[in-house]
Formats: C-alpha cells, structure tokens, sequence
C-alpha cells in the first residue's frame, strides 16, 4: 500500500502573496490540483498536510479523490511530515511539495520503484551551477560533478522514515527535506533521475504563466520611381534584406534601418509575448543611430529583453507576402539565421504571393506575419 503526503502547509511569504501558495491559480487552476492529479493513479491514501486555516479551502479541492484527506501541519515541514507519517497505512510513503506542480508520471514511477526495492528513492538532478561552500573556516569549492540538487518526491519505506522523524523531532536539529533525515538516522537514500523542470514555486516570477504567445506584422513600402529620380531614395537598389539574407531586387524597400520586414515582425511578436513595448519605442526612426542598422543586431537586443524577463523562445512561424523577388530560394538561409539568432531550432517561415491583390499584388511593398511562443527559462 502506497501513501502520498503531500506538504501544503505553507505560505505565500517570499512569492508576496495573500494566501498559501499551493491555492493560488496557476494556469486557472490552483497548484495543489497539479500534484493531486499527478500522485493519483499511484496512491492508496493521499495525506494533504495544511495549516489549520487552510483546510476549509483545500477540502473542496480533495473532494474527487475518495482516499484524499488533510492532516494538519507543523510549524515546519519536519512537523508536517511527521504528523501525516504518524497518521499514514502505506508501508511505502512518498513524500512531495505540493509547491512542485510539474511532477511527471514517469518521474513519480522512478521514485516509487526505486523506495519498493531499496527502501528509499529520491529525485535529484546534477548541479549546472557552481557551489560554493561558506563557513568559519572559510571558502570551500566542491567539484561540481559531485553536487547534486535534491527534488521531490521522496519515497521511502515508512517504518524506518518515522523512525528517524521521531529521532529528528527530539534532536531538535533543522532538517530542510526528508532524504536528510533518512540519511541522518538510517543510511544514505537511492538517489534517482530527477527532472529540471520539476521546480518548486517560491518565488512571484514563478507563478507567472509558463508559455506566452505574442503576434507582430510588419510593412513596407518600396521605394517609388519618382523618388529614385528625385535622389532621396536608398543609393543601393540592387538588393533587399529578408530575414538577414541580401537578396536581389530592382527596388529598396522604404526603411530607417535595413528594412528586414518579417524581422521587425518577430521583433514585434517577441515584444508583445513579453509584454513589452514595440519597435518603435526602442528603436525609433527619429534616432540616427539606427539609420542603415542591420535588423539581426536588434534582434539580438530585443532577445536580451525577453530573457530579462525569465523567457526563453520554444517556437516562431512567420508569413511574408509579396509578389516580388521570388523568395523560395532563400527560406532555408532565413530559417538558419534566425534560429542561430535565436537558439530555438522550432522556426518556420512561408512565402506566398497575395494574388495580384493590393498592394502586395501591385508589387507597392511586402508584408510580414509572426507568431511566437515563449516559455520560462529553465
């Protein structure tokens, strides 16, 4: 028999929220139904542990799960856990922060097989960062490929994980998770694969949606013939700039800076998923200094903006329209600079004509679509 605790006795403190973190709307759903719906299919008993003036809001969130009950919490996690283990009938326990919502099945299946077999299973995943030790007697560097960050869950055999939460409880000692506890009073845990993207909720940025869609278009113009004659068109006429490749063209296109159209819609489109301003507000035409500029470089500073906020880009589709040049020879180069551009191999470009329609089918100027999707950096 299997017995899931659940640590929801929490509070929104460091995310600056106005109620338990594990309540709040994460996607229109409050993140304790995350967990509860992941640990489901793998629990004989679902122990919810809450503080006291939590349950009126979490009972109803229990009420689809027939085996699903809370436990009131402690003061600590340590407390939590220990007076949901008191209370628990599995004779196998995992353990997870209901603050984790993206716990995946196969995740949770390694963790429970791992504590079926060898008494204890818990997630970890190696450290990408480096850890500095701090103390009295100074600074101490471990090699990196020896640290590892502990997840959850955590599945252990009950009787002795109590065992050593009654030990810790007396200790008085502070213990951040239950793989320390184990490790204190019986023997080092089963360490398996954890998943990066099975982080805890701690922080305000954290609630934030995890994907973002943002749209951009963008126009212009060519260069009309009397402007040719009138001197005040671009001197090179030879050649336009899509998507950061030169092609050949009998006419310019209109613009302040290199007059990359279906870049300045990705630039827009990332813009907007960021919610940020547009082009305009960071590059204006009226500033000099971007006059000719290549649009890959400001690209390259709006990535910068985007990854200021905590975004990464997962996916970009964009739609050009014109009726000429023909553009078919160089989708391909366009696809290429821009996912080296923007690290994210999921570019799609199309070209198409509009039909001898408007403008476009006039041959007056070209237009482009974009479509992103931004998702968290991990």
């Amino acid at each position: 028999m299997t017995t899931v605790i659940l640590c929801a006795a929490g509070n929104g403190t460091r995310a600056k929220l106005p109620e338990n973190k594990v309540l709040h709307e994460l996607n229109g759903m409050p993140v304790l139904c995350y967990s509860l719906s992941a640990f489901a299919p793998f629990a004989d008993e679902i122990l919810v542990a809450c503080r006291k003036e939590d349950e009126k809001a979490v009972s109803p969130l229990l009420a689809q799960y027939e085996n699903a009950r809370t436990v009131t919490g402690g003061k600590t996690r340590t407390e939590s856990v220990y007076n949901a283990l008191k209370e628990a009938k599995g004779d196998v326990v995992l353990v997870h922060d209901a603050a984790r919502p993206y716990a995946t099945p196969e995740l949770i299946k390694r963790v429970l097989e791992s504590a079926q077999k060898t008494g204890s299973g818990v997630a970890a995943v190696a450290a990408t960062d480096t850890v500095v030790l701090m103390g009295e007697d100074g600074y101490a560097l471990p090699p990196r490929e020896s640290v590892c960050l502990i997840q959850t869950p955590q599945g252990f055999a009950r009787e002795p994980l109590l065992a050593a939460y009654e030990k810790a409880v007396k200790s008085g000692k502070t213990f951040t998770d239950d793989s320390g506890i184990y490790a204190a009073y019986v023997s080092p845990p089963t360490l398996v694969a954890g998943e990066r993207e099975n982080k805890k909720l701690t922080f305000a940025e954290d609630f934030l949606p995890c994907e973002r869609v943002g749209f951009g278009v963008d126009t212009h113009a060519f260069e009309h013939q009397e402007e040719i004659d009138r001197g005040i068109a671009r001197l090179n006429l030879n050649y336009i700039t899509l998507g950061g490749v030169i092609i050949p063209s009998n006419r310019a296109l209109k613009a302040h800076s290199d007059g990359d159209v279906p870049v300045h819609a990705l630039m827009d489109a990332l813009l907007s998923a960021a919610n940020l301003r547009d082009i305009g507000y960071y590059f204006p035409d009226s500033d000099e200094k971007y006059r000719g500029i290549s649009s890959m470089k400001l690209l390259a500073e709006v990535l910068d903006l985007v990854h200021g906020q905590g975004l990464a880009v997962k996916n970009v589709s964009i739609s050009i329209l014109c009726e000429l040049p023909r553009l078919s020879p160089y989708i391909e180069q366009m696809r290429e600079n821009l996912r080296a551009a923007l690290g994210c191999e999921n570019v799609a470009i199309a070209a198409g004509t509009n039909e001898k329609l408007g403008y476009i089918g006039e041959g007056r100027g070209i237009t482009a679509y974009a479509m992103v999707l931004l998702t968290k950096q991990g």
